[in-house]
């Protein structure tokens, strides 16, 4: 790699040691060797090992910490040169307001949704960002408090009140909250930011102003949706929540909402069920974050990570329960996969696949090849819940406090697991895939389920690949090579990796003391190799003169094109999306 003007000497640093020097690693699996290229401003590594870099200065605090949000956008200051293709906005949607008065919240998922804007226009980036005017932050800015409970955080009766109105209040139950923070996406020719309830909100992507507060419950029987949908190249939005199924059972229900329609009526309204799924347990059904689709199937994991439905229905009745207070673990479920047919759509009860425990967050991609439909998952090992270990007390404490805690959580992996479509005719004890490219192993047990091993793609300890992203409008449901994802070192975000997902190669940008997002593909105009495009980050450096800055990587090649930087810190954000 050469040089790029501006960015210092090029220094040459293995992982385990911090000297002036090449290191190369060949790894039996890929037979190719890596080289590891550090410079003095910004990292770029290519190899199949992980980066062990310390963050002693806990600059990382800042990101989760209360930011005001803006009167107008303000410029940025460019260095180096952003492609002419790219005019559009980089939405972003994250946990700004972390305090209510002198109540905190307590978890990442708690924060009061911030909606950030980077407008990319003829060469010129403004930054803006502002709070989502929903019910949970109105009241709480009214009564300057915590008024509906959040994810890990309970909503307390109103302390002005006499004792009699707040021994009442404990009885009212809990109100659902409607705090948007996870995600933005299309419906239609609408942008609705989200959570995991059954509430949406419509925003304004120009001015960043709050629209309209949609139940989705009025048009669909499911309990919330996921944050991540899946959605077709003509604007059709496929999701996936939980509901009541028969005899008050708990089931999945994969829904459709339309595209935009003709006559400008709204999509929402003509939502429908496409599918129903069952639960393993009557009254817990599994958390679900997302799900696979390929062309022709769904594909729904159901993790080992419980909602007690009796814990979350007493938290209707007498207050003091919060959502993270319903989960529970599972130990003997294991891990199962559920299939079904896209169109028609039809559950394929006889296709039982099963696998050890883990937990799940993100699928990266789901696709068929030659009678089989491989699932590339960003898993957790293990059965604890994940976010057990998200809690704001624990992502602020100091570095060495921050690695203890994450040496006690379940470890991060990279997995591929394939499911073999034909099962009727293979032998008990056979490995049923015949795919060269992978060491992903199916078996027909004597029961009649199908035992799944994963191959790993990538694994490290502490050091996990999420929030996944790919070449979406040309590579979802279909084979693919490249996944991009950010590295989180012990829970805190610190790299981009680019992952081949065939060979196993990574590359890693990484600067000191800079705390990266989600990236965010964008393919050049007429591409035709997958990863010709760039990358957006958004980026928080403390300490600096401008700490928060817009990053525009090279995808190919994962090195700077562009940065585009701002006098203001940025808290983190979660998901998002590119609206050219």
């Amino acid at each position: 790699m050469t040089k790029k003007k501006g960015q210092g000497a090029c220094i040459f640093i293995p992982f385990c040691e911090k000297k002036k020097l090449w290191f190369k690693s060949k790894s039996k699996s890929l037979q190719a060797t890596s080289v590891i290229v550090w410079t003095t401003k910004a990292t770029t590594l290519k190899s199949n090992m992980v980066s062990r870099v310390e963050h002693p200065a806990a600059g990382y605090k800042k990101i989760f910490e209360t930011v005001e949000e803006l009167d107008e956008p303000i410029p940025a200051q460019i260095s180096g040169v952003i492609p002419s293709w790219l005019g559009g906005s980089l939405l972003r949607m994250g946990p700004g307001l972390f305090e209510v008065g002198d109540e905190p919240f307590h978890h990442l998922f708690d924060g009061q949704a911030l909606m950030h804007k980077f407008d990319l226009r003829n060469g010129q980036v403004t930054y803006n960002r502002k709070f989502i005017k929903t019910d949970s932050y109105v009241r709480a800015m009214t009564e300057n408090r915590v008024v509906i409970t959040e994810f890990g955080t309970i909503a307390y009766p109103d302390p002005c009140k006499n004792i009699f109105s707040r021994f009442f209040s404990y009885f009212k139950g809990i109100e659902v909250t409607d705090n948007c923070l996870v995600n933005i996406y299309p419906i239609g020719e609408d942008f609705y930011a989200v959570t995991e309830t059954n509430y949406i909100t419509k925003v304004d992507p120009d001015s960043l102003e709050t629209l309209e507060k949609v139940d989705v419950c009025k048009y669909l029987s499911v309990n919330g949706l996921t944050a991540h949908p899946h959605i077709e190249a003509d604007g059709t939005v496929y999701n996936i929540g939980n509901c009541f199924g028969k005899d008050m059972s708990l089931a999945y229900n994969i829904v459709k909402i339309p595209p935009a329609q003709k006559d400008k009526s709204d999509p929402i309204e003509k939502s429908q069920i496409v599918v129903q799924l069952p639960s393993s347990e009557r009254l817990k059904p599994s958390y679900v974050h997302s799900f696979g689709m390929t062309n022709n199937y769904f594909v729904f994991v159901e993790q080992p990570v419980k909602i007690n439905l009796l814990k979350f229905l007493s938290a209707w009745s007498i207050r003091g329960t919060t959502y993270m207070d319903c989960f529970e673990s599972c130990e003997s479920m294991g891990t199962w996969f559920h299939l079904t047919t896209k169109n028609p759509a039809a559950y394929m009860s006889s296709h039982k696949f099963r696998t050890s425990a883990f937990n799940l967050f993100h699928h990266i991609n789901t696709y068929e090849d030659q009678g089989f439909i491989v699932v590339d998952l960003c898993t957790w090992k293990g059965h604890e819940f994940v976010y057990n270990y998200l809690y704001l007390a624990n992502l602020r404490e100091e570095w060495e406090e921050v690695k203890k805690a994450a040496s006690r959580a379940p470890q991060p992996e990279v997995r591929r697991y394939v499911l073999p479509l034909d099962i009727y005719k293979e032998e008990q004890g056979k490995n049923l895939v015949s795919l060269s490219y992978t060491t992903a192993t199916a078996v027909l047990c004597s029961d009649g389920t199908i035992w799944l091993e994963p191959e790993v793609l990538f694994s490290g300890p502490r050091q996990a690949f999420e929030f996944p992203q790919i070449n979406y409008s040309q590579c979802c449901g279909k084979k693919y090579f490249f996944a991009y994802g950010l590295g989180l070192n012990h829970f805190i975000p610190d790299r981009i990796v680019k992952l081949n997902v065939q060979t196993k190669e990574t590359w890693v940008w990484q600067e000191e003391d800079c705390y990266p997002s989600e990236p965010i593909f964008v393919a050049t105009p007429g591409a035709t190799q997958e990863d010709d495009g760039v990358l957006l980050s958004i980026v928080v450096k403390p300490g600096t003169e401008r700490p928060g800055f817009l990053l525009v990587l090279d995808a190919m090649k994962l090195t700077e094109v562009a940065r585009a930087e701002v006098n203001a810190i940025i808290p983190v954000t979660l998901h998002g999306l590119y609206k050219p």
